[in-house]
């Protein structure tokens, strides 16, 4: 699922950044921002990335996010929701990895232009795709939960019509893989191309599952309360990272399950877990406070990338670290001010494909950014 980023921004009271410029300068112009943020940081590449090489944007407007790379490294699948394309609520686009969407050109969407979309990711083969829709519960947008009504709390929704259905990259709709009560969504594909993992609530709690392609030979992993979830195959498709709430205290585990029981979740506490597809040789990551998710396998499969907020004095902001598997050498990757998230690495490890809010200037848009790695 993807972090409602308009929503958290606004939660925590931020506004983003933005320039046309693609420099690598610390020192940029800076600008009072008319949008009601602080300051208009002119600025693509940070200095400090110094893992990231010829960063190219491809989105300029809107919220685009989760993309992620076919298996021939051509293509990207990825969600948006941007007005000037009549979107009312996330839907699910391809396009080249090559192609940048200025000027008003447009990615070609696959989903069915109704009810809300999210985790969208290439079958083998590369001509389809699977990802998850509430469209079979109403053709209009979920209305997500206002934090006003949860104290102030940041929240996010676990809609309990998202099944996760099959769609060729022209659009054409081809199979619904999940056909239980509750949430079923966040499909991923293993490299190996025989296994998909998802979250769903179908045994009262959000675990991890995988199916074969087909959706036949379903299996849970996960087993702890807690929200399992954004869970990625590593290289070899013989292990899952995830990120997982995991609530311990009485507290905790009574406001985990009223909210759920809403069809709620609160994912402002969690941490990285790594274990095997079948859910054996269970492994916590990081140890970090706050919120750590979105995480991906480095090629390696000895590193994991992931986002988080640990490091800022008010978790205000989301940057990309890097971690090794046993929980050492934690690294800071990007240094955006607001938000960078949901990176992927290319089947062959040499390009990175990341969200973020840098260069938008001065509004929420949240934008797909491509960039060399550099190890």
């Amino acid at each position: 699922m993807k972090l409602q980023i308009t929503l958290f921004i606004v939660a925590i009271s931020l506004l983003s950044c933005k320039n046309n410029k693609t420099s690598s300068e610390d020192s940029h112009k800076k600008e009072d921002a008319t949008s009601g943020a602080t300051k208009i940081v002119n600025t693509v590449h940070y200095s400090q990335e110094k893992h990231l090489k010829n960063i190219k944007q491809l989105t300029f407007g809107g919220d685009n996010a989760e993309a992620y790379w076919s298996f021939d490294g051509k293509n990207i699948v990825f969600q948006a929701n941007t007005k000037a394309w009549g979107l009312e609520c996330d839907q699910i686009f391809i396009m080249s990895a090559d192609d940048i969407l200025s000027d008003g050109k447009k990615a070609k969407m696959i989903s069915t232009g109704k009810g809300r979309t999210t985790c969208s990711y290439f079958l083998p083969g590369d001509s389809t795709i699977v990802y998850s829709s509430t469209h079979l519960g109403g053709d209009t947008c979920p209305i997500p939960p206002k934090k006003e009504d949860h104290g102030g709390k940041y929240i996010w929704p676990v809609f309990e019509t998202f099944d996760i259905f099959v769609a060729d990259t022209q659009g054409n709709q081809l199979k619904q893989l999940t056909n239980e009560p509750g949430y079923d969504a966040e499909p991923t594909v293993s490299p190996k191309g025989d296994l998909i993992v998802f979250t769903s609530t179908r045994s009262g709690d959000l675990e991890l599952y995988t199916m074969n392609i087909d959706g036949s030979d379903v299996k849970q992993v996960t087993h702890e309360l807690g929200y399992d979830g954004g869970a990625f195959f590593s290289p070899d498709g013989t292990k899952l990272i995830f990120r997982s709430s995991r609530p311990k205290t009485e507290k905790e585990i009574k406001q985990y399950k009223d909210l759920l029981a809403q069809g709620l979740v609160m994912p402002t506490n969690m941490e990285l877990y790594v274990c095997n597809i079948d859910g054996t040789d269970m492994q916590k990551i990081t140890d970090l406070g706050s919120a750590n998710w979105a995480p991906f396998f480095h090629s390696s499969g000895e590193k994991i990338i992931f986002s988080t907020n640990h490091h800022k004095e008010k978790h205000d902001g989301f940057n990309l670290f890097m971690i090794n598997l046993d929980g050492t050498s934690l690294e800071q990757i990007t240094f955006d001010g607001v938000f960078d998230a949901f990176p992927m690495f290319s089947p062959d490890g040499t390009k990175l494909i990341f969200s973020s809010n840098r260069n938008n200037n001065g509004t929420h848009d949240t934008n797909l950014f491509i960039a060399e790695w550099v190890d």
